[in-house]
């Protein structure tokens, strides 16, 4: 097989507004929608009517969903893990409403955010968290996609290894951004990175960091090592999503805005990076 990509984009990074999302994602020949939240209201939250609106907003627009941008796992590892089963059950109500069955999850706060010399202690604990969640994925029929993120159990490359290594489940894959392993300092993430966990990686976040003060800049301008990524998933003949997630104007923990303008200068600067390596786009809705 050779390797091919499709573009996805978190749509609230443009607007709240779902039909405005999905109508600047059409002019950019972006084909799919990481679903992170609509209306003001993030993904797990939408009303059963909400869902319906959505997924008519979609068929209007022929766009597809690539990822449920859910933020479970973001909740603090000593809280009871019910609620956190309870909101991947209604996830996967909402993935099959709306065709859809990734969801992107987290691997949870310690009780120290600030003190990350105290993280490993939690990795077990994590782990232990995740399997349940894979449990719920396999009998749903879901994919979960686990983001590297700073301030969660899984933030550095070795952490991440643990923990996808450690849940060992076909249900729980690996979601790369190299812009949040930059933000945890981590030096050549591709390089040293992609020996540690390509075999677990079935998604990828494009969003680059300057190492010097984590700011977020576009595609192949950071230290994320961006073009190598591309080039390291042509060797392993990647087919698969590529999803923007520019946080140019804002990088908040909860989720990012990079505004209608940004948005159209962070999906050419990804292409221009595809074009440099030799990536090969696809209109693929899957």
């Amino acid at each position: 097989m050779t390797a091919s990509f499709t573009l996805s984009a978190f749509g609230d990074e443009i607007a709240s507004d779902l039909d405005e999302q999905l109508k600047l994602l059409s002019e950019l020949n972006v084909p799919n929608l990481d679903f992170r939240s609509a209306w003001g209201t993030n993904i797990k939250d939408l009303s059963d009517e909400q869902v319906q609106r959505a997924k008519q907003e979609l068929a209007a627009h022929n766009m597809h969903v690539a990822c449920l941008g859910s933020p479970v796992g973001k909740s603090p590892i000593e809280d009871p893990i019910e609620k956190e089963l309870a909101n991947l059950e209604r996830l996967a109500e909402i993935g099959r409403a709306l065709d859809c069955t990734r969801v992107r999850i987290f691997s949870f706060y310690p009780p120290n955010r600030e003190d990350t010399s105290t993280f490993d202690q939690y990795v077990d604990e994590s782990i232990e968290r995740l399997g349940k969640l894979s449990a719920i994925a396999a009998r749903e029929g879901l994919t979960l996609v686990l983001e590297n993120e700073k301030e969660v159990v899984g933030d550095t490359l070795a952490r991440c290894e643990k923990l996808v290594k450690g849940v060992n489940s076909p249900n729980l894959r690996f979601a790369w951004d190299s812009a949040n392993f930059v933000q945890c300092g981590e030096q050549h993430v591709v390089d040293r990175g992609w020996p540690m966990v390509s075999d677990y990686v079935s998604y990828v976040h494009i969003k680059d960091a300057l190492l010097i003060d984590g700011s977020v800049v576009v595609a192949g301008a950071g230290d994320g090592q961006v073009p190598q990524l591309l080039r390291n998933l042509i060797s392993d003949d990647y087919q698969g999503i590529l999803a923007l997630e520019p946080h140019l104007m804002i990088a908040g923990h909860s989720g990012g805005f990079t505004g209608a303008d940004l948005m159209g200068k962070a999906v050419q600067a990804l292409r221009d990076v595809m074009k440099e390596t030799g990536a090969k786009e696809v209109d693929s809705h899957r």
